[in-house]
């Protein structure tokens, strides 16, 4: 999802956003320990997204004050 993409969503729907790719994240890092994790990439991409969410949440907030 790209930072335009996420501008117009609500702060809740950040939120959640964030919540699932943490999630997503942990259960990638737990097949990477298990080594069932083929494709490592893969948890550079969700630490990007989250990076990615975080910098539009505290653009937001800012910008309101």
């Amino acid at each position: 999802m790209k930072a335009k993409d996420i501008r117009v969503l609500s702060d809740q729907e950040i939120d959640s956003k964030i919540k699932e790719e943490r999630e997503k994240l942990f259960k990638q890092k737990m097949q990477k320990a298990l080594g069932q994790q083929d494709n490592l990439h893969k948890i550079s991409q969700t630490k990007r997204e989250v990076a990615r969410l975080l910098t539009v949440k505290y653009e937001k907030r800012s910008k309101n004050g």
